[in-house]
């Protein structure tokens, strides 16, 4: 049962995949296995943005996937309001679906394209069994709080730009009236004059409404200016987490000191490359966890050995 207190927590959350089995795989009936999520633990206060930036395929998605329920976890809890989701039934499963809802990458492909915004909007809040009048009010009501002209409700998806559709997928998951939303690379696609503007939105959203925010990036200044805590994630587990100002000007892990050396600083900043990790898929099959270490002490490396 749902119950107040604690509001959003993750623990010991882990998601493993089977890889592509080969000859042997099959003759032994063993195939390897690779941790997309690794043992992540958090927990999100209540009126918050939790900013999660990582590099791809490190985990982001896969872990706010598992939030919203859209896959289940291999091992580990994830609890609502004290509730353990993955026990909630019935009503309270509904409810949990309807309070932690997603805003995805890519806005042109959640949408269905043979449906005008009236109708997708009108979709999702007969899901919460809001029909006729109130349903037209309310429809006004969410294209004004995500900042669009109501002149766009007759229009299909390919009408719009990039941005209107993001601001029409932020729409559909208000129309459920959550109290988390979990944003998935939501500026990732957009140009950076429009990735500004969907951040503040998000903002306002969680100033006006009180809502939640998961804002999931790879993109360190995009969840420096919104968030107010920061979880680092490489390789399925969260490295480092703190304030933006602990993050950016006192990190601790060797990864985050390595993200925030990749971006450019000033006109004449220059990208400083990231040598990649083992990828999880080589990881599990070689059974070896290699050390990151900095571009530059990896050349001095290199240079040694050749001399």
């Amino acid at each position: 049962m749902i119950q107040p207190g604690h509001f959003f927590e993750l623990h010991d959350v882990r998601k493993e995949y089977v890889l592509r089995r080969g000859l042997l795989q099959r003759l032994t009936r063993r195939a390897p296995k690779v941790a997309a999520v690794d043992g992540v633990s958090l927990s999100i206060e209540r009126g918050t943005i939790f900013g999660l930036v990582g590099e791809s395929g490190c985990g982001k998605s896969t872990l706010a996937q598992i939030m919203v329920r859209l896959i289940e976890p291999t091992a580990g809890k994830v609890l609502y309001r004290g509730a353990d989701v993955a026990r909630l039934r019935g009503e309270e499963e509904r409810a949990y679906r309807h309070a932690v809802q997603m805003v995805f990458q890519d806005s042109g492909s959640s949408l269905n394209p043979r449906k005008r915004i009236r109708r997708v909007l009108a979709e999702a809040l007969s899901a919460r069994g809001v029909g006729g009048a109130a349903a037209r009010s309310e429809i006004a009501t969410l294209m004004r709080q995500v900042g669009l002209d109501t002149a766009l409700l007759h229009r299909f998806p390919h009408e719009l730009s990039g941005g209107q559709r993001q601001r029409v997928g932020i729409a559909r998951a208000l129309a459920m009236k959550p109290e988390v939303l979990v944003a998935d690379e939501p500026v990732s696609a957009l140009d950076v004059s429009l990735q500004g503007q969907i951040i503040n939105l998000l903002c306002d959203l969680n100033r006006e409404l009180g809502l939640t925010i998961v804002l999931i990036s790879h993109d360190l200044a995009v969840v420096a200016r919104a968030c107010t805590q920061i979880g680092v994630m490489n390789a399925g587990k969260i490295v480092e987490r703190g304030t933006p100002q602990q993050v950016l000007f006192s990190p601790v892990d060797p990864f985050t000191r390595q993200l925030l050396a990749s971006v450019p600083r000033g006109l004449a900043g220059r990208h400083r490359r990231l040598e990649p990790d083992i990828s999880p898929a080589e990881k599990a099959l070689r059974s070896v966890r290699q050390p990151r270490l900095p571009a530059d002490e990896i050349g001095r490396q290199r240079s040694a050995s050749i001399a």
